[in-house]
């Protein structure tokens, strides 16, 4: 067998997006990842740097509308708020530009074999813009430009996108509503923002059973993150067979993050990527990509991006959880497997 390969991507010109002083999502985030890749513990993992590229306007349209994307592009130059908590400013146009085509790059070089998996590391994050507005810290939706790309360009037929971040990815739900092609399955907090995101929204017509929320109570920590990865995402991804794996990386849901009330450590975020990784090696020989969302604790967001960057280009992934998915933690997932089992052969 091929040695696994594992590429990042991060396009400096992400940096140049700035929302202003009081919001969480600074150049901070991923300037701490650079310094992060530049050092001893990442360059022994032997990682792939992948360029990233100018994402091109169908492959922007094959999501949003383009009125969205024409709005996006007036505010070169200027400072416009967008939403609530959403600022454009000078430069945050190409900054999420470039952050849509960090995705769009790791997916062409995971679908074309260059990589085995790989890490796109965006800001500004991507899965609560809607198709026709920014919403929540997002711009263009960077994993369903990924997922759509997949489909339509790279000729996929059936693409999986997990959504772990703290806030559940209302534009990546709605995007794929739809589209029994693309199955979108997320945990979240079920308390606070955006508020959506319930166990009973799955998805309509065809593609009815694709859309998977698992909301949980505040304060679940590595085991239950663990059990839900390795197990009822674990047991639905064997089922559905997708051909590709995107993942919504957030890093919210760490210990000390300023928005979020989970207990998530480093460790949890190793064994969420190990066992993710290991889906995707039975599943879709390894094709893996990780897209970087939420994630406010600078020393979390460090972390956890090392942790995944270690799963990632380990050996192997971690051992699939045997045993009936009802031993397993389910916690607030209970009703969300009921569903599952009804939709879907799974468990």
């Amino acid at each position: 067998a091929m040695p696994n390969r594992t590429g990042v991507v991060l396009d400096p010109a992400c940096l140049a997006h700035e929302m202003g002083r009081r919001s969480p999502e600074t150049p901070k985030r991923l300037q701490v990842l650079l310094e992060m890749l530049d050092g001893p513990d990442c360059r022994a993992m032997g990682l792939v740097p992948l360029d990233g590229r100018k994402p091109r306007n169908d492959e922007i349209l094959a999501v949003h509308t383009e009125g969205h994307l024409r709005r996006l592009a007036g505010t070169q130059g200027r400072t416009v708020a967008l939403d609530m908590e959403t600022t454009a400013g000078p430069r945050s146009y190409g900054a999420a530009m470039a952050a849509a085509g960090c995705v769009l790059a790791a997916v062409e070089a995971v679908a074309a074999g260059e990589v085995t998996n790989a890490f796109a590391m965006t800001r500004p994050p991507g899965h609560h813009a809607q198709p026709d507005r920014a919403s929540g810290f997002c711009l263009l939706n960077n994993v369903a430009i990924g997922a759509r790309f997949a489909c339509r360009q790279a000729g996929l037929q059936r693409v999986a996108i997990v959504d772990f971040d703290l806030h559940h990815g209302g534009g990546l739900q709605q995007v794929f509503y739809d589209d029994p092609a693309v199955m979108v399955i997320s945990t979240h907090q079920s308390t606070g923002w955006p508020g959506t995101g319930m166990a009973d929204e799955i998805g309509r017509g065809a593609a009815s059973g694709t859309n998977l929320n698992l909301p949980l109570a505040p304060g679940h920590g590595d085991a239950e993150y663990a059990a839900i990865y390795g197990g009822l995402v674990a047991r639905v991804l064997e089922a559905w067979k997708p051909q590709m794996i995107l993942v919504a990386a957030g890093f919210d849901i760490f210990v000390g993050d300023v928005l979020g009330s989970m207990d998530v450590t480093a460790e949890g975020f190793a064994q969420i990527a190990g066992h993710l990784r290991r889906v995707a090696d039975d599943v879709c020989g390894g094709k893996l990509v990780m897209a970087l969302e939420g994630g406010y604790s600078v020393a979390g967001l460090r972390d956890g991006v090392m942790a995944c960057l270690a799963a990632m280009s380990a050996k192997k992934g971690l051992p699939r959880i045997e045993g009936p998915l009802s031993d397993l933690f389910l916690g607030d997932a209970a009703k969300s497997l009921m569903l599952v089992k009804k939709h879907f052969k799974a468990a």
